[in-house]
């Protein structure tokens, strides 16, 4: 379900967020146990492509995840990023680049529970965080300001920083408890940005519709992309 393909579509380059003062700082990407690992692994691989460095961490629900839909199997406690960057379902003819060394060098894996990383300060200066996909647990716990593993304590330091804190859950349908805690952390400062493709863009493929909501993503975290044919675009 692995392969590398390689496209000079799509290609991406990075710009400065609304202030400027953050380009080119790490940016964080937690994948934890909702459905849809094909968006956080496909942002992974962009980001990854477009030289920014990445910091990821991801939960053991995550993980399973991932082994589920994308029949990859991680070993949390070391895990290697190398071959998420060239894993791609079946279905998929998206390009996706085999990663040299200095692209690798640029890749950070922390465990999600081990506080003493540099993403668990509000010190060490990022551009942006993503939780892709974000389950509902996950959610709650970063409502409630729980820290009870690094994902909510790296996105509680993102609200405390005032930095831009992306989650995007993949759920359906959403219970009263879901929707107010989605309310909290946006009134907290966080972008709630639900995997929900549009179909606008000339959909052509399973491929289109996760670089909609991939695209969506990294409009928010200040890297600009032409993933899609955006609204008004000939």
């Amino acid at each position: 379900m692995s392969g590398s393909r390689v496209s000079p579509q799509n290609a991406t380059e990075p710009r400065p967020d609304r202030s400027g003062s953050d380009k080119g700082r790490p940016i964080v990407l937690a994948i934890t146990g909702a459905s849809g690992a094909i968006y956080g692994v496909r942002l992974l691989q962009l980001l990854a492509r477009d030289g920014h460095e990445v910091h990821v961490t991801i939960s053991p629900s995550g993980a399973a995840v991932i082994q589920q839909e994308l029949d990859h199997r991680l070993d949390l406690r070391s895990v290697d990023l190398a071959p998420l960057l060239t894993l791609s379902p079946a279905w998929s003819t998206a390009s996706v680049d085999t990663p040299d060394a200095a692209t690798l060098a640029r890749l950070h894996y922390h465990r999600h529970d081990d506080y003493f990383t540099p993403i668990a300060s509000g010190s060490f200066k990022t551009q942006a965080m993503v939780v892709c996909p974000c389950s509902g647990s996950t959610l709650s716990g970063i409502a409630r300001a729980a820290g009870s593993n690094l994902i909510q304590r790296a996105a509680e330091v993102h609200l405390k920083e005032h930095r831009k804190l992306v989650l995007v859950p993949r759920e359906t349908p959403l219970s009263v408890l879901q929707l107010e805690n989605m309310h909290r952390v946006a009134a907290a400062g966080a972008v709630m940005l639900p995997a929900m493709p549009g179909w606008y863009h000339g959909v052509e493929s399973l491929d289109s519709l996760v670089d909609f909501v991939v695209s969506r993503i990294m409009d928010q975290i200040g890297v600009d992309n032409s993933l899609i044919q955006r609204w008004g675009e000939s």
